[in-house]
């Protein structure tokens, strides 16, 4: 990315006297709380699937819901951090999603699940806010060259959220087992009633504790001296000569943003059915939930590892390589049964983990001041995570849940596409005309 010097002011991130250090160890504890409370979907597709009767299109609400909110949001959290910077615009978001996940309480007391979609937008609303400022914030604290491995180091903090998401979830929202769903079906009203309001219960006391919990690092970041960014901020009524839609990097990114979250999303989210069938795994709900922690798991792994190949490695390079490996372990899974199917379809957490800062640091690439306006488009594409798996829900209906995985295979094989043609910067692009 392409960085101008700035004057020398002592809260600009280019000199060289600061330490990045603590502002980046800041930094991260929100990617960790955003990707714990985002894999916590993958507990509540189960268990709200089975307490409100709903089939595998209806429960994928809980996902579109949650990242349709990506889209609305995305634009208007640019618009913040031109208005108020990046440290502010994180608050916001941390208090908007302490909201979130406060509203679940009335959410289960009702119990409704329009009512839980309801809380899901504004959870991720705040969540579209902190990922809009967060994620290029890290990429331009530091040097250009290492923008990408400084991003997936980050992000590998995420994943331990979403490694421990499943194992928190499964303990306190699935502890009991489920019942079936004749039985379920054969209750009378009232006792169907009381039912619901019990295993809807179970969200409660997990929520108000994240609740809590994002308030208080909402404090802890509003209290916290951030080094500033100027050289990546557009500010309200600044002009510049420069437009986002000139960028095809940005472009092609936020397509490839959209159809690996999408793919992402859609996978985890049905890994616990998927892990339940008799030809795959035949596992409980609560069991194979602790499975989904492997393959988020695998993503924190990956991005660790990918951190140090980073630094030696081209990030397109990396990226089309793991897309590669991605689709082929979606296609064997799709073409084998039991153990076999369920630990290829884990692995591909592992080959998923470099993608989504990879493709973030290439997308922004040479913005400069557009920075976070890029950032939003980027941000906003997050919506495949609602339209994907929505569209392999439906098609879960029809052909079952063993066969439906083909449409990620698709998403990956775009990603290959990005990672060694629409990648390239202008400054690439132009060198080579």
């Amino acid at each position: 990315m392409a960085m101008t010097t700035p004057s020398t002011s002592t809260t600009t991130v280019s000199e060289a006297n600061i330490s990045y250090t603590a502002p980046l160890a800041i930094v991260t504890t929100l990617f960790f709380m955003w990707g714990f409370l985002t894999c916590l979907n993958d507990i509540l597709v189960p268990h709200l699937k089975s307490i409100f009767d709903l089939n595998y299109a209806q429960v994928m609400l809980i996902q579109f819901a949650f990242f349709g909110a990506y889209f609305l949001f995305s634009i208007p959290s640019a618009k913040i951090i031109d208005a108020m910077g990046y440290q502010r615009s994180m608050v916001v978001g941390l208090l908007t999603m302490g909201i979130g996940a406060f509203l679940f309480v009335p959410a289960a007391s009702a119990p409704s699940f329009a009512l839980f979609l309801v809380a899901l937008i504004v959870l991720a609303a705040g969540i579209t806010c902190l990922q809009v400022a967060a994620n290029p914030y890290v990429t331009v604290l530091g040097k250009p060259a290492t923008a990408s491995s400084r991003l997936n180091l980050t992000q590998a903090f995420n994943s331990l959220g979403t490694f421990l998401a499943p194992f928190f979830g499964g303990f306190l929202i699935l502890s009991a087992a489920p019942k079936a769903m004749d039985e379920i079906r054969a209750m009378a009203p009232d006792t169907l009633q009381a039912y619901r309001l019990h295993e809807a219960a179970t969200v409660k006391t997990p929520y108000v504790g994240l609740g809590i919990a994002l308030v208080v690092l909402a404090v802890a970041i509003g209290s916290f001296h951030l080094p500033k960014i100027p050289q990546a901020q557009h500010k309200v009524g600044e002009k510049v000569n420069d437009s986002i839609w000139k960028h095809p990097n940005l472009i092609f990114g936020a397509i490839a943003i959209f159809v690996y979250v999408g793919a992402e999303v859609a996978i985890g989210s049905f890994l616990v059915n998927y892990f339940t069938q008799p030809e795959i795994g035949g596992l409980t709900e609560r069991v194979a939930a602790s499975f989904v922690s492997f393959y988020w798991g695998g993503a924190m792994v990956g991005r660790f590892i990918g951190s140090g190949l980073l630094q030696k490695m081209k990030t397109g390079q990396l990226l089309g390589i793991c897309s590669i490996c991605a689709a082929a372990l979606v296609a064997i899974s799709m073409l084998s049964t039991g153990h076999f199917a369920m630990y290829s379809i884990i692995l591909v957490g592992f080959f998923n983990s470099i993608m989504f800062p990879s493709i973030f640091t290439l997308g922004v690439a040479e913005l400069g001041p557009l920075t976070g306006d890029g950032s939003g488009i980027m941000i906003m594409a997050i919506v495949g995570g609602a339209i994907i798996p929505l569209a392999q829900g439906a098609i879960a209906d029809r052909i079952g849940i063993h066969h439906a995985f083909f449409l990620p295979v698709i998403c990956y094989l775009y990603i290959l596409f990005f990672a060694l043609s629409g990648s390239k910067p202008n400054s690439e692009r132009q060198a080579r005309a």
